[in-house]
């Protein structure tokens, strides 16, 4: 199982023999002036062009000084991709504590991808003793915040009681959700565990999962 965490893109062209971001037509060279003065938009951009290597030769580790500039400001997105660069060692030497640290920071701020990092550095016991429990409880409240893959393995979870009580309504209710927003993997488990249910509960389990959805479009609107 792999720390999952989307960065978001940023779009890079190159122009006047430098690097610019299509959003402002800027070269890198200002970007960097305005992200030392302060402009986090500045900063993020260049941070996610070297993530990417969208323009620029891929450099984690300068992605990784450009995310602490704005990690430092308390910039939830930021803390999350620090946390996951220095857990995956992208440029950098792995690093759990700093990664926990960074990763800590963001989920107290409730950002899912970084609850579901840690949630899979607790299941995996990536340099931290294996919690299930914990794990568990990071996967449910990144699964409610919308993160598929957390709805994914809460799911599973739910349906072999690891880290919480079996509940097979609640692991079908799960993956139900995940399958709906495109997990592929959720189909294959949802025939399995459906093998042990009543057809009312599993359609119990299905009416749940579409209101779930119906209320989750209505806040993405």
């Amino acid at each position: 199982m792999t720390i999952v965490r989307m960065v978001a893109a940023a779009a890079v062209i190159s122009l006047l023999g430098g690097v610019a971001l299509a959003q402002n037509n800027l070269p890198l060279n200002d970007l960097k002036i305005r992200a030392e003065a302060g402009d986090k938009t500045a900063t993020r951009q260049i941070a996610e062009a070297y993530y990417l290597g969208r323009g620029v030769d891929q450099d984690f580790k300068l992605a990784a000084q450009w995310y602490e500039k704005l990690a430092k400001q308390g910039d939830v997105r930021a803390q999350t991709s620090l946390g996951l660069i220095y857990a995956r060692g992208y440029g950098v030497e792995k690093n759990m504590p700093l990664a926990l640290k960074w990763l800590n920071l963001a989920a107290i701020q409730r950002d899912p991808g970084a609850q579901y990092s840690l949630s899979t550095i607790y299941f995996m016991g990536d340099g931290i003793p294996q919690n299930f429990v914990e794990s568990a409880r990071l996967r449910k409240e990144a699964a409610i915040r919308g993160h598929v893959q957390a709805q994914a393995d809460l799911g599973r979870m739910y349906s072999e009681g690891k880290g919480i009580d079996k509940d097979l309504r609640q692991a079908y209710y799960w993956l139900a959700v995940a399958a709906q927003q495109g997990d592929d993997s959720a189909p294959d488990d949802l025939k399995r565990i459906s093998a042990a249910m009543t057809a009312e509960q599993v359609r119990d389990a299905e009416n749940q999962a579409k209101e779930w959805m119906a209320k989750a479009k209505k806040t993405w609107k």
